[in-house]
């Protein structure tokens, strides 16, 4: 298999709701592609400060009594990051993966692929890999991201 990317990298909660962009180029032998994702922390481990996170959010967001959000604190918690993965081809979108989980391993091919994404021919050319960051609630996170392409047999 051929690496097409290759990528480790640092963010920082104030990275938050920002989106990151990765282009790679796929060959005219490409049979399927993967694609590797994971990241770390996947939830924040400070009970106090995920409550005061949960506080302000709710002071923010909601019309709650101060009751009310002492009762219900613990239901929102552990508090997670959030990072998704969204594909496009040269011709446009092939899907998105808006998964939970901290480690991803998602494949295109012309007659499968992953869930989220879309099967069909692997065109030649500029593929991209948008990272959403939906939440980061640590204050920092790692991860790393591969591509790899699969050629024909």
């Amino acid at each position: 298999m051929n690496r097409l990317l290759d990528v480790e990298a640092m963010l920082k909660a104030t990275q938050t709701r920002t989106h990151i962009v990765y282009s790679f180029s796929v060959s005219e032998m490409c049979r399927r592609l993967h694609i590797d994702f994971r990241y770390s922390p996947k939830t924040l481990d400070d009970e106090a400060l995920a409550m005061d996170i949960v506080r302000q959010s709710v002071h923010k967001y909601g019309a709650r009594s101060e009751q009310s959000i002492a009762d219900g604190l613990k239901k929102w918690l552990p508090l997670k990051n959030l990072i998704t993965v969204s594909v496009d081809d040269p011709s446009g979108f092939r899907g998105a993966c808006h998964r939970q989980h901290a480690e991803q391993h998602l494949f295109l091919a012309a007659d499968s692929a992953s869930p989220g994404l879309m099967p069909g021919p692997l065109q030649v050319g500029n593929w991209s890999i948008t990272l959403s960051v939906h939440a980061l609630v640590t204050d920092l996170c790692s991860y790393r991201l591969t591509v790899r392409e699969e050629k024909e047999w």
